[in-house]
């Protein structure tokens, strides 16, 4: 298999060496993003995400220093379609929303929910054909049925573990067959905790990890003993954990989770919410007012665009000799 990967037939494990997490310690960050991510898996410190959910977002967590986005599901779902995270989005939908996202620093290394996977084992893999060409680091694929809804809701059904079992191994082999040797992260996610209890949840992970997953996430952790545990179980796989406020799991801070072992911490939502926040008050105000110009806060439309990469564009417009942009 000229050298991507292989199973261990005696112990049925996933190993590749050429994304053994020892060759990932030392040197430069790369430019590549997925390469990126891995690095910072394998090296000190947790990697800290904040859901991003539009162009506007994405830029606001790159200007406040983020180091790593996350594309979340629920707030794609909300962004693009106005709708609730009941497996409304399509495979479209995340696919093109990442294509933004990405493009706005190559570098960067973006995280994007995949849902179930949009399918049997041959829609997986498209899905993560399309997530690495779109210039996504890394995906999770979730044990949820088709008509799966947010981790922090109640009522969620999942799968068989062998049917989530497939839709991992479907997507390692998936990433393994990308020409050149593709770094992309394959994170499993089980919402199975609430479903049939954290004995199985931490199974159905362990397994994950021996089918070629680089990452286990359980959704919807309750308490920090729960995902201490779920942190030494699984060791040495990293672990993320997802933090929504007033969802399932207590509002750790991102120095918490990485006290309790936690590699990867998300804030799904953390844009999403902000908006419609801000939104309501300056709809609000807009309707009561008569007037936008409290909630500007003094913000004219030329820094508005700047927050934007305005000085970007006119300046790379000039460097090709471009001459529409000199007054703006």
């Amino acid at each position: 298999m000229d050298q991507r990967s292989h199973i261990n037939v005696d112990k049925d494990v996933y190993y590749n060496a050429r994304l053994d997490p020892k060759r990932f310690l030392d040197g430069p960050l790369s430019t590549n993003p997925a390469t990126r991510l891995r690095q910072m898996l394998a090296r000190p410190g947790i990697v800290v995400a904040p859901g991003i959910c539009d162009g506007i977002s994405a830029r606001c967590a790159l200007e406040a220093g983020f180091s790593c986005l996350y594309q979340s599901g629920a707030a794609t779902t909300a962004s693009r379609l106005g709708q609730p995270d009941l497996a409304i989005a399509t495979l479209n939908d995340f696919v093109q929303a990442a294509e933004m996202v990405c493009s706005l620093d190559p570098t960067t290394p973006v995280i994007a929910d995949a849902d179930t996977g949009f399918g049997g084992p041959a829609m997986v893999a498209r899905t993560v054909k399309q997530y690495a060409r779109a210039g996504v680091a890394g995906l999770h694929i979730e044990d949820q049925v088709q008509t799966k809804r947010c981790g922090h809701l109640l009522g969620k059904q999942v799968v068989s573990r062998e049917e989530f079992l497939t839709r991992v191994r479907a997507a390692v082999l998936a990433r393994d067959s990308i020409p050149g040797g593709s770094d992309f992260v394959i994170i499993a996610r089980t919402d199975s905790a609430q479903v049939l209890g954290m004995e199985e949840a931490v199974c159905r992970l362990k397994s994950a990890a021996d089918a070629g997953a680089d990452v286990c996430f359980i959704e919807g952790v309750k308490t920090k003993e729960l995902l201490e545990s779920t942190v030494v179980a699984l060791a040495p796989k990293p672990v993320l954990v997802n933090v929504i406020s007033g969802g399932l799991t207590p509002s750790f801070t991102s120095k918490e989770a990485e006290d309790m072992g936690a590699k990867i911490i998300i804030f799904s939502l953390v844009s999403s919410v902000a908006i419609v926040h801000a939104c309501r008050a300056a709809m609000q105000a807009l309707k009561k007012t008569g007037t936008d110009f409290s909630s500007s806060r003094g913000m004219d439309p030329k820094q508005f665009f700047e927050a934007m990469g305005l000085n970007e564009v006119v300046e790379f417009d000039a460097r090709a000799g471009g001459s529409a942009f000199r007054a703006i």
